[in-house]
């Protein structure tokens, strides 16, 4: 599995877009972005896009935003891509158009080259959507609009608005200005107020089928697609950004261990995958978790259908409590996940309270 994919504008629900309108609309989404656009002369001044990670909802929210600005609609509503504010939009300058992410994606993006960022390399930066990027829409949204249309403002992943970049994003959605139009994208709706969620139009959208999400992994050239699609529970384009970061091999070492754990090996472990994200590995052995009391209690696999032998070794000899043990000690883990101290540390005492967790019975 350490095979690499083809390198291509990787976009994970936008963790990792360069530029809006890089990606294609997705089939999965074809059938409500047409349904919606039908209703443009309807719509109302805040759309919430929600659904699971790695479908494709910010690339939506991109085609959709070009599609309301597009001076020169085909007859399916879809934006031409050649007219003047088509080109501005795919250049990231369309001079109706706002995008409002947290500054780490910016810093992404000047990673993969995005001119917009220059200057910011090696910096990290806010994982959150801060007041003061809200605030800074005040001039944008109290002028006329440039193209006598509408003024669009993206905004994702919504769920990292913290409480006063919330309120102040709040202040304009009570009191929303003519012709403009936020698109708010988030993976749930759990996360956001509830006073946010009350002033924007709700837009459930759906998952890829397992056809197709196969059937784009495969055309995009990832190579074992199956294995990649179910390692990331169905959700295509992160098994594209994990099958183009080459995480096979990471993920085949953390899985050897999740299946024999020990104390010696922990601290192997942790020593050749303490550059790894925490939070990546801690996800990954979620993942195993919820394999293995899966097959306890129904003999049914979703993410490691490969280790299917070791999973059902080790589901054998502990108790679904001692499972569920394991859950919460990652569930609380995720808390300071994203920023541990000293990460090998954190690794080290992640894989040892696992090891514990799943001590086996007498």
């Amino acid at each position: 599995m350490a095979t690499r994919a083809p390198k291509k504008e990787a976009n994970e629900d936008g963790l990792a877009a360069s530029r809006p309108g890089a990606e294609p609309m997705f089939a999965w989404h074809l059938p409500v972005f047409e349904s919606l656009l039908q209703q443009r002369a309807n719509l109302p001044h805040a759309l919430l896009a929600y659904g699971p990670a790695g479908s494709g909802k910010t690339v939506f929210g991109e085609r959709l935003a070009q599609a309301l600005l597009c001076e020169n609609r085909s007859p399916l509503a879809q934006a031409c891509g050649v007219c003047p504010s088509c080109t501005w939009y795919l250049q990231g300058n369309h001079p109706d158009f706002r995008l409002l992410r947290p500054e780490s994606f910016e810093a992404q993006a000047q990673a993969k080259g995005d001119a917009k960022t220059e200057g910011k390399e090696g910096k990290e930066g806010s994982k959150e959507i801060r007041i003061d990027q809200v605030r800074e829409l005040a001039d944008f949204i109290n002028l006329s609009t440039h193209r006598r249309g509408l003024r669009i403002i993206l905004l994702y992943p919504a769920q990292s608005l913290n409480l006063a970049s919330s309120n102040a994003l709040l202040k304009t959605l009570e009191e929303p200005p003519p012709s403009t139009l936020f698109i708010l994208v988030a993976d749930s709706l759990d996360r956001l107020l509830p006073t946010i969620l009350s002033r924007c139009r709700k837009l459930a959208l759906p998952a890829p089928t397992p056809a197709q999400a196969l059937a784009w992994l495969q055309a995009q050239g990832v190579p074992e697609a199956e294995v990649w699609l179910a390692s990331q529970g169905g959700a295509p384009l992160a098994a594209r950004e994990m099958a183009q970061q080459g995480r096979g091999e990471e993920l085949d070492l953390w899985l050897s261990h999740l299946a024999a754990p020990g104390t010696e090996g922990a601290l192997r472990t942790a020593d050749k995958l303490q550059k790894t994200a925490p939070l990546q590995l801690l996800s990954w052995m979620q993942r195993w978790l919820y394999d293995m009391l899966s097959l306890k209690l129904a003999q049914q696999l979703r993410y490691y259908p490969r280790h299917r032998s070791q999973l059902e070794a080790l589901a054998a000899r502990v108790t679904p409590q001692q499972i569920t043990a394991a859950l919460k000690a990652c569930k609380e883990r995720r808390l300071i996940a994203e920023h541990p101290l000293a990460p090998k540390l954190f690794i080290e005492d992640m894989l040892l309270e696992y090891q514990s967790c799943l001590k086996k019975t007498a």
